[in-house]
């Protein structure tokens, strides 16, 4: 999902987006189109990990790594790595298990780790580790390399909920930065940003007349946490 948000969060590569490639060739063709007006982050070329690889922002600053699988099973297109990086740097396994341990269906799968030699980076820490929430494939990684960013409200993870009960479950395991609660957006404890949604609101969206939509909208922006009777409220009249 796309929106709108003004010039105040610009994206870094603190969030990224892995493809995976089935062929070199789509590697290339990849590249190709989502490099032009951008910058390469890691130049595509032959690495220990892939024989064919690049990390490149596009022409919005949105930040792929576009890799070939080789033999390795692809399970999802396009997956989202979550890179952790300054006094955060080495805290990635940590956060995979604390993800984990909020969502159901949720598993840590394989992870690189780094190896004595590669300072700064501390050996042991995740070079890249995989884990699934909810049947969504995520990635982390650490890098103890001076970085000049951090996580931002550039890029965000939606969470749809049923009910208030989940709305609340879910805003209570993971905000914690109380100023930065605003319209069902929350910050957890490492900075990432996650959107607490109900799933009326697409329907809402979709639906609602426009007196219907600006009433809702009227009743969630003073809101922090989600209230779902409220938002019916204002969507009935």
């Amino acid at each position: 999902m796309a929106i709108s948000a003004g010039p105040i969060f610009k994206f870094n590569p603190s969030i990224s987006f892995l493809v995976a490639c089935k062929s070199k060739e789509e590697v290339d063709v990849l590249w190709k189109k989502l490099s032009v007006g951008g910058k390469a982050l890691m130049p595509l070329d032959k690495y220990p990990f892939s024989e064919k690889y690049g990390w490149t922002a596009d022409k919005y600053g949105l930040s792929w790594q576009i890799m070939f699988f080789g033999d390795i099973p692809i399970k999802q297109k396009i997956t989202p790595v979550i890179m952790f990086v300054g006094a955060l740097a080495g805290k990635a396994e940590e956060a995979m298990k604390f993800y984990a341990s909020i969502f159901k269906n949720s598993k840590i799968g394989d992870a690189m780790r780094y190896s004595k030699g590669q300072e700064p980076d501390k050996e042991g820490t995740i070079a890249y580790g995989g884990f699934t929430l909810e049947g969504q494939e995520f990635a982390a990684m650490d890098s103890a390399h001076q970085h000049k960013f951090s996580f931002s409200e550039a890029i965000s993870f939606i969470v749809s909920c049923k009910t208030q009960e989940e709305i609340d479950y879910y805003w209570g395991k993971l905000s914690a930065v109380p100023e930065s609660e605003q319209c069902g957006w929350l910050k957890d404890k490492y900075g990432v940003s996650w959107q607490i949604v109900p799933n009326i609101m697409e329907e809402i969206m979709k639906n609602g007349t426009k007196e219907q939509i600006d009433r809702v909208t009227q009743a969630f922006l003073p809101m922090k946490k989600f209230d779902i009777a409220k938002l019916k409220k204002a969507y009935e009249g």
